[in-house]
């Protein structure tokens, strides 16, 4: 049964995402549950800023306000530190900035590395969360997160012990 991160370990995560970068890598997966080669295969015009739409994995939402703060901060970050790269992948580095080739999972996953919360187990942890809140709802986990059933029936079995396990429990 998946079980939800101590909130100890998430805030150990989020102290070390120091970075513009690692900030928004952090809230795309922490936040939105991206998984970490989705990020790598962003391009540019995957984000419409001036409609406040994102495209990731084919899929069409609008960032909340923190997500795009840390986007546009990033972006900004970015074009001083590249003011002429022709790489249409929002996500650079030194190595992909003169190239037109996206950045590395290992790249992208290095700042969460040795921490209890990966980039992966913080992506899981969102949704599980979002069972935990909203219901133990398949379908909803699918349509929220582009889930597999397998995947979104795990999560919602998880949701729905964890919420039984609760209510069974004596209050105090």
């Amino acid at each position: 049964m998946l079980q939800p991160l101590v909130p100890e370990r998430v805030d150990r995560s989020v102290a070390v995402a120091a970075t513009p970068a690692t900030r928004l890598i952090l809230t795309l997966v922490a936040v939105h549950a991206v998984r970490v080669a989705q990020i790598a295969a962003l391009t540019l015009n995957d984000t419409d800023l001036g409609n406040r739409r994102r495209t990731i994995a084919g899929r069409v939402r609008p960032p909340d306000d923190l997500t795009m703060q840390l986007l546009l901060d990033w972006l900004e970050h970015r074009h001083r530190r590249w003011p002429n790269t022709a790489n249409l992948h929002p996500l650079i580095n030194n190595q992909t900035a003169n190239t037109t080739g996206r950045a590395g999972n290992h790249w992208i996953s290095a700042a969460m590395r040795g921490q209890d919360a990966t980039l992966e187990r913080l992506r899981v942890d969102r949704q599980l969360e979002e069972a935990l809140a909203k219901g133990p709802d398949p379908l909803h986990l699918a349509e929220d997160f582009g889930l597999d059933e397998k995947t979104a029936m795990r999560y919602a079995d998880s949701a729905r012990a964890q919420l039984l396990q609760a209510a069974e429990q004596p209050s105090r």
